[in-house]
């Protein structure tokens, strides 16, 4: 079962509170700007800093190609959270 598209609208790196890229198919949600990947558990995301896997760099490049090749969007504009 996929995150509620609600909850993925408000859902921020609890470390520098940016948007994440969100892979359904890995039950993940990852930080580019920070390297991290924050797993989902029984449809739950683990959003705890200690708990974060800071990724490489073959696989940071990996998972943002997989973003841009199925037009993955992060979960909110930053832009648009400071408008509003």
């Amino acid at each position: 079962m996929a995150l509620d598209p609600k909850l993925l609208e408000i859902l921020a790196c609890p470390e520098d509170k940016g948007p994440l890229l969100y892979f359904a198919d890995e039950d993940a949600l990852y930080n580019p700007r920070l390297k991290r990947r924050y797993a989902i558990a029984d449809d739950i995301p683990i959003m705890l800093i200690d708990e974060a896997v800071t990724v490489d760099g073959a696989e940071h490049a990996r998972l943002l190609a997989k973003a841009e090749a199925e037009g993955i969007k992060p979960t909110f504009d930053p832009a648009e959270s400071a408008a509003g």
